[in-house]
């Protein structure tokens, strides 16, 4: 049987709460580890490298400017002081629509959020970004 990969253009973004549909980008899925250096007095010349924390980057997405505006009201209270987290994932689709991978993340809210550049002389789609910065992140399936 032949497997071919996924296609990174169809995607779903769910965040509790939140239904917004048309993200044109999604980037920021990932883990790190920190490597913590030892020397151990006995062997000058040897080095052990330990596992130390674990850190997510942010995750950014981007999504055509619509009349919605779950996702900016959600950044608005941030402002306000009112931060509220939610739990999403980003969904991976087979050709045949159904869900093929998924990543979850934890504990995100929005500090950025960055409006379309607009420009009379071009056609584009307005676009708008939101920078989620998360706990934590894994694949489920």
């Amino acid at each position: 049987m032949r497997t071919d990969p996924y296609k990174n253009f169809r995607f779903l973004v769910e965040i509790d709460g939140i239904v917004q549909a048309g993200f044109t980008d999604c980037t920021g899925l990932s883990s790190k580890i920190a490597v913590i250096e030892y020397r151990e007095g006995g062997n000058p010349t040897s080095v052990r490298k330990l596992p130390g924390q674990t850190s997510y980057p942010d995750i950014t997405l981007k999504w055509g400017l619509t009349d919605s505006s779950e996702l900016y009201d959600w950044h608005l209270n941030a402002i306000q002081g009112n931060i509220k987290r939610k739990n999403g994932s980003i969904i991976i689709l087979g050709d045949d629509g159904e869900e093929k991978v998924r990543w979850n993340f934890f504990e995100a809210w929005p500090p950025v959020w960055s409006g379309p550049a607009l420009n009379a002389k071009a056609s584009d789609v307005a676009i708008e970004q939101m920078t989620l910065t998360c706990e934590r992140v894994e694949r489920s399936k």
